[in-house]
């Protein structure tokens, strides 16, 4: 195996007893494989129990990856350099996520699946991208010290002040580019739509108080995968195997006892994939030039567009656009999301950093200080720094005259601290 694909591998270990079935636990955002282990003394006694740390947590590389298949991906090339084909898997929040790939990526491999503190959708892709920038700016150490109110119920986190402390350390020695990174994942991660497709037993756990991943969310799992399971655990927050671990323990055991079942016939065939044929030229001028009730029909360049406008923008700004659309206004609506995000923003030649610079760069130019304000946000979403942004500003007052960097700084400024500022 090359140096390069080595170094992808994550950090792992493995306890039990050689020859047993192997069961994979992966990690909550933030933490390490050390999360659950007070669910190995028992979970060794059935099987080989594999934990692993995500990339820039523990002692895994800090090689960044931006998406849920990403991270499932480098987890079956560290299964097959073990020489595991066949395992069963429980995650925890990004590691349910991680879970739910595996299930749709590589089914004949996953025998069952246990999902905790976990959604189809987690949150909103707003919130995640702003916590990168927040992230970015002031490093992980007020993100860290937050976490516990998130993590643990307000009676767990008074009576175990060491469990507490040892959960914001863990936050905080985590490598910041790979913790943003992971944050894009979950901003991009949405299998709604998906469920239907998990052909494996599954048990989908959630602590009754958990306000990251409500009981709601899990039951949307339940609702969606065909063979699935509800426990809902009292006296528990999002880190439930921390938190409430006999529990967590005692249903896992449960549910892969009665749910491994290595059929004669080998796994079961992954699902049929359908392949879409490309369309004939023809039906491409049709699509271009068809109308439906006086409406334009939409086109692969508008759904990329629009998918862009969203990821750099933001769901609430762009909804709001859109929804305050009318007639008269819907036509430019669909001009700017075709052309200027479909066409130019969707283009591979320079990053969208680079973009946003050019781009804070023209507004401030002429003075639209009202367009300069969003894009101010996507600028910091799309990874550029409060110094970089404030760079570029006083660059712009020598090119672009003083006023307009005046009126610029007083917009950035307010903005800034607006998405910088740690949640409290």
């Amino acid at each position: 195996m090359s140096e390069t694909k080595t170094s992808q591998l994550l950090q792992h270990r493995i306890d039990g007893p050689d020859g047993a079935p192997l069961l994979v636990l992966g990690p909550e955002l933030g933490t390490t494989w050390h999360m659950w282990d007070r669910q190995i003394p028992e979970l060794t006694r059935h099987w080989r129990v594999l934990r692993f740390d995500l990339p820039g947590h523990g002692g895994s590389p800090a090689h960044p990856a931006d998406s849920a298949q990403a991270l499932a991906e480098r987890l079956l090339a560290t299964l097959d350099s073990l020489g595991v084909e066949r395992f069963g898997y429980a995650g925890c929040s990004i590691g349910g996520a991680i879970g739910i790939q595996l299930a749709l990526i590589a089914r004949e491999r996953v025998s069952s699946l246990a999902l905790i503190s976990s959604s189809p959708r987690h949150g909103t892709p707003d919130a995640w991208r702003q916590r990168g920038v927040v992230v970015r700016t002031n490093g992980l150490d007020p993100l860290a010290r937050s976490t516990p109110e998130k993590w643990f119920t307000s009676g767990f986190a008074t009576a175990q002040p060491a469990i507490v402390e040892w959960a914001v350390q863990m936050v905080r020695t985590t490598d910041p580019g790979c913790f943003i990174a992971a944050c894009e994942a979950l901003a991009a991660f949405d299998v709604r739509e998906d469920l239907g497709r998990i052909g494996v037993p599954a048990l989908v756990v959630s602590g009754a108080e958990d306000e990251a991943t409500p009981p709601a969310d899990a039951r949307a799992l339940v609702a969606g995968i065909p063979d699935a399971r509800l426990a809902i655990v009292p006296g528990a927050s999002h880190l439930t195997p921390v938190e409430q671990p006999g529990a967590v323990t005692e249903l896992l055991i449960r549910h892969f006892t009665t749910t491994w079942q290595e059929s004669p016939a080998g796994p079961p065939a992954p699902a049929p994939i359908v392949t879409q044929m490309p369309p004939r030229a023809s039906a491409v001028a049709e699509l271009e030039s068809a109308e439906i009730a006086g409406v334009r029909m939409r086109t692969d360049q508008y759904d990329g567009g629009l998918k862009i406008r969203r990821e750099v923008l933001g769901d609430a700004h762009v909804d709001r656009a859109l929804e305050e659309a009318d007639e008269f206004t819907q036509d430019f609506q669909n001009f700017i999301t075709r052309y200027a995000w479909g066409e130019v923003w969707g283009r591979t030649g320079i990053d969208r950093r680079t973009r946003s610079v050019i781009t804070l760069t023209a507004l401030v130019a002429r003075g639209h200080m009202g367009e300069l304000a969003f894009h101010i946000r996507a600028a910091l979403r799309n990874g550029l720094t409060p110094t970089e942004i404030k760079e570029i500003l006083l660059h712009t007052g020598v090119y672009c005259g003083v006023p307009a960097a005046n009126a610029a700084f007083a917009v950035a400024q307010d903005i800034i601290r607006e998405e910088t500022t740690p949640e409290e």
